[in-house]
């Protein structure tokens, strides 16, 4: 099944415009979807999670329409916000069995594979009796999978979810998601480019909410090789460089800002080029703020 958003607006008060004409069609398999805080990322997500209502537009999942039925999506649908709270004294297993139960998976024995089927899947199983007070931010966001998936969804949101992990949690985290993958729809809101790049099979751009850019992040590597450049400059001399050149980023790099530009010409004065990242494509566009394919 897929998931088409069709033109999707959403203003909150005060004129701040969360979303702008936002139009997606997602496939099974892993959907990046890109964005500084504030670019409009959460707002999409809880709108396909049926917990806020657009402006205008429409969203369908297969043959269901998400705005119109949300308790149809909701039997489908797998969740996981950048924050949830779980209650710190019970233990994974009694957690889980609580959430398997909200979803409606009442026969007993059902709920127990269930849970341990679970437990095993994100690899939490030999800490399957502590309480969940006592876990790292790795563990409660595995358990968060965990519960996301009880029910079997056929859609799976998950933002930001890497965000405060440490890079083993990260790494493990990532292969998880990876393997979710594989059969269903996996929606995963973030702004780290290199999950994205990753994991991804296709992903989209979203900045000032707006869609400045939705495709397959090895085509977009692809259209932007050959107008990346990069050169370390002296500090005193970035502001005549932010003049004179398109930057994108800036680091230090020994001590000295190592810019790179985005440039279809060789810009001479020392610049190398080099292999294209999507952290390049993602900056160049969110300071652009431009829309369609690359230029």
């Amino acid at each position: 099944m897929h998931l088409e958003i069709d033109s999707l607006y959403k203003t909150y008060p005060g004129d701040v415009r969360a979303l702008v004409d936002v139009s997606l069609n997602i496939g099974p398999g892993m959907f990046g979807l890109l964005g500084p805080n504030g670019a409009g990322k959460s707002t999409l997500m809880r709108s396909i999670a049926t917990l806020q209502i657009p402006d205008s537009g429409t969203i369908r999942f297969g043959v269901t329409n998400v705005l119109d039925q949300p308790a149809e999506v909701r039997k489908i649908l797998g969740y996981l916000p950048q924050e949830f709270g779980l209650y710190p004294n019970l233990s994974a297993e009694v957690t889980l069995n609580h959430f398997t139960t909200l979803k409606g998976i009442t026969d007993r024995a059902e709920r127990k594979q269930v849970v341990e089927s679970l437990l095993m899947k994100t690899n939490l199983w030999d800490s399957r009796k502590k309480a969940v007070g006592g876990f790292s931010g790795g563990m409660k966001q595995r358990l968060g999978i965990a519960i996301a998936l009880a029910g079997n969804p056929k859609l799976l949101i998950v933002d930001e979810p890497t965000a405060g992990l440490d890079p083993t949690e990260r790494h493990r985290f990532q292969n998880l998601l990876a393997e979710l993958g594989q059969d269903i729809v996996v929606i995963l809101s973030t702004h780290i480019v290199e999950d994205v790049q990753e994991l991804c099979n296709e992903m989209a751009i979203i900045d000032k909410g707006q869609v400045v850019l939705h495709g397959d992040p090895r085509s977009v590597l692809d259209e932007a090789r050959g107008r990346i450049w990069r050169k370390r400059i002296p500090r005193d001399q970035m502001t005549a460089y932010s003049e004179a050149h398109s930057i994108i980023s800036t680091r230090l790099s020994g001590g000295q800002p190592l810019i790179h530009i985005w440039t279809d010409l060789d810009p001479g004065d020392g610049f190398e080029q080099v292999e294209p990242a999507l952290e390049d494509v993602y900056f160049h566009r969110v300071s652009a703020g431009k829309s369609g394919p690359l230029e």
